[in-house]
């Protein structure tokens, strides 16, 4: 398998595009469920590894759903511990939507790639491992992007960098790049190939994002969002005594 056909069209798609002549129609639908599903199943196990659990378990014998604003992600995991838990949990929580995409990419090419992404992003909200609690998806949701659509991975950087920048309001950049994310994919996916198959996925990630940050919105509303810092906060200081 060639390169191209493994970002394009996986192991099935090329199974699939050089027999086509020979398989049914019902074996062709068999065989793209067969890989869309593994796709998702496989993915969104690797999500449901929330690494921001695992650290604050592993290394500090706590929960961090217990701790800070409660959220297993890697703002939080800085408030409550620290630069290098914090560092830990986004490495952890990208390598596993990277993971993710490339299982994706190998199976049914740049379609499981987005399914996988988006799977991948869900088992991170709602871990099977942890009662279903887990993070907003931010970070694994970037890392999708990444593995998707490099180009529009870089303008969402940037449009992030700029919002937290001027406002150090990590949720806001967050909810911000969410709402472009579908139109920046569509215009440039348009503008590069003609036309956009994959906006559902963005449309529903967006979606997922947006509705993990529904607190985040209203403190933001309300003028008593915590702005992000490089410290750790005096609360969190005293919970680890």
């Amino acid at each position: 398998m060639s390169l191209n056909d493994f970002f394009s069209l996986g192991f099935i798609g090329k199974y699939i595009n050089d027999n086509s002549a020979t398989l049914s129609s019902g074996a062709i639908i068999g065989v793209w469920v067969t890989g869309f599903i593994l796709c998702a199943v496989i993915a969104y196990l690797l999500g449901s590894l929330n690494f921001a659990i695992i650290i604050s378990g592993r290394t500090y014998k706590q929960d961090i759903r217990e701790y800070g604003s409660k959220n297993a992600g890697m703002t939080n995991m800085m408030r409550t511990y620290g630069k290098k838990a914090a560092g830990l949990t986004l490495l952890g929580d990208a390598l596993k939507a990277v993971v993710a995409g490339l299982i994706g990419y190998a199976v049914l090419g740049q379609l499981g790639a987005y399914v996988a992404g988006t799977a991948c992003v869900i088992g991170h909200m709602f871990p099977v491992f942890y009662k279903f609690k887990g993070g907003k998806g931010v970070v694994t949701t970037a890392a999708s992007v990444l593995m998707c659509n490099p180009f529009v991975f870089v303008i969402m950087l940037v449009i992030f960098v700029i919002i937290v920048a001027g406002t150090r309001y990590i949720s806001l950049g967050s909810v911000m790049c969410m709402l472009m994310y579908p139109f920046v994919l569509n215009t440039i996916d348009t503008w590069l190939s003609g036309g956009c198959p994959y906006v559902i996925f963005a449309l529903l990630m967006a979606v997922l994002v947006i509705f993990k940050h529904r607190d985040n919105i209203k403190r933001l509303r309300q003028g008593k969002e915590n702005k992000f810092s490089f410290k750790k906060s005096v609360k969190s200081d005293e919970t680890q005594k």
